[in-house]
């Protein structure tokens, strides 16, 4: 058999173990309080009716007024099983029998103390106490009387079992409701953590997609305008004592492209926007000021024409303009840098449900590979990141892309982007 004491404020283990105040609790000990004393007073009262005057009746009022000073210390020594509160039971118990024995009709004052043993025992010593009082209380009955009467044997004893069925059973759904309760924040706790571990997840995986973005925003604007410079200047070096005049444009145009790019890291800083964007005009004019700049830095190396065909519904979301501008600067990078054409053209084409980019040069081509992270030319080159960077873009923002080419006979990159909504609700922003 296994139950909790209760305390007057809380609930107890029988080893002493807290488990925090109840409210119940206290109002039952509360209570059997008032009951003891609402008993100890209707019999002292009732012996001193049908008793007067006799030799006894100091010692019975003694008794009476000891008993409830010691009832009264119950709560001042605190609800443990210690040495000092089993003494005090004992010493309460010892009372109340020399009070039985001397005046049978205190043994009702026994259903308050078996509370009181309850609370305080073991449950094999609580339930060794019950019977004892039992027995007293039988006794007493008996003595008072007539003659022998059966209720008086079994009433007591029934009475007993009731009340300790009855507190057992208190406790248990007491122990049941704080089970309960424990495991309701367990789980709620399970439930706060996994939401602070799904957050961390999308945190991190927010900030890896936040890198790749940023890597793909450095690589199509300050990385490939630094390469330009340096090419610029390098070529600046090598033609400076043969051809001044030849040196110089190359050092305006590289000046050129370093203005320009500061202008990108400045707008980077500011809002990750593309700077051509920023300077209003939409996408059309960003594409066209795009080509025109990279027909200048070329110095007539290469020429790019920039085509608009169709009108849009409605404006192009920012992400989607800032995407295809980005991939129009990654594919002239490449165009640029490994295709050794001398044109190239820009074409958006507006459809009733997507925007189409083509971006095509007459230079050498390559042999495409699909759905390789690398794409390499025929000499087998590494083309670097920027086809990956625009395969990124492209699947971002839920679009497919082309590439067609073939050694010397060039290469035509076509970026699809749909336009339906479900397309452009994707949690990452390629801008």
């Amino acid at each position: 058999m296994r139950f909790r004491v209760e305390r007057r404020t809380g609930v107890r283990e029988a080893d002493g173990t807290a488990t925090g105040p109840d409210p119940d609790a206290r109002w039952l000990a509360l209570l059997m309080h008032a009951a003891f004393f609402l008993l100890l007073g209707a019999s002292l009262t009732r012996f001193l009716m049908r008793h007067p005057g006799e030799a006894r009746t100091p010692w019975i009022i003694a008794l009476s007024i000891t008993l409830a000073v010691l009832y009264l210390l119950g709560p001042v020594l605190g609800s443990r099983p210690t040495p000092r509160r089993l003494t005090w039971l004992g010493v309460l118990v010892a009372v109340w029998m020399v009070l039985v024995v001397l005046a049978p009709s205190f043994a009702w004052c026994a259903v308050p103390l078996f509370y009181t043993g309850l609370r305080i025992l073991p449950p094999r010593a609580a339930l060794a106490l019950v019977a004892l009082l039992t027995a007293f209380v039988v006794a007493a009955q008996l003595r008072l009387a007539t003659g022998f009467d059966p209720n008086l044997v079994l009433a007591p004893p029934a009475v007993a079992a009731v009340a300790t069925a009855v507190f057992v059973h208190m406790q248990r759904q007491a122990v049941r409701q704080r089970e309960l309760a424990a495991r309701q924040r367990e789980l709620i706790d399970d439930l706060l953590r996994t939401r602070r571990e799904l957050a961390a997840t999308e945190r991190r995986e927010g900030t890896l997609a936040e890198r790749q973005r940023l890597s793909m925003e450095i690589h199509d604007t300050l990385a490939q305008g630094l390469s330009s410079q340096q090419m610029l200047l390098q070529a600046a070096d090598r033609t400076w004592d043969a051809d001044p005049d030849a040196a110089r444009r190359h050092v305006r145009t590289a000046t050129g492209i370093a203005e320009r790019n500061l202008a990108e890291a400045r707008r980077f800083v500011h809002d990750l926007a593309p700077a051509d964007l920023a300077e209003g005009g939409g996408l059309e004019a960003a594409l066209h000021a795009l080509a025109a700049r990279e027909s200048a830095q070329a110095q007539g190396a290469l020429t790019v024409r920039c085509h608009v065909e169709g009108t849009p519904h409605a404006p192009l979301p920012d992400r989607v303009q800032s995407a295809l501008l980005r991939i129009a600067q990654g594919a002239l990078a490449n165009v640029r840098e490994h295709a050794g054409a001398t044109a190239a053209g820009l074409t958006l084409t507006h459809l009733d449900d997507r925007v189409v980019l083509d971006i095509g040069d007459n230079g050498r081509g390559f042999t495409p590979e699909p759905g390789a992270p690398r794409a390499t030319r025929a000499t087998g080159a590494v083309r670097g990141h920027g086809l990956p960077a625009i395969r990124a873009r492209v699947h971002q923002l839920g679009g497919t892309l082309t590439i067609e080419s073939a050694p010397g006979e060039g290469t035509v990159l076509s970026a699809e982007i749909p336009l339906a909504p479900t397309a452009l609700t994707t949690p990452e922003d390629p801008t």
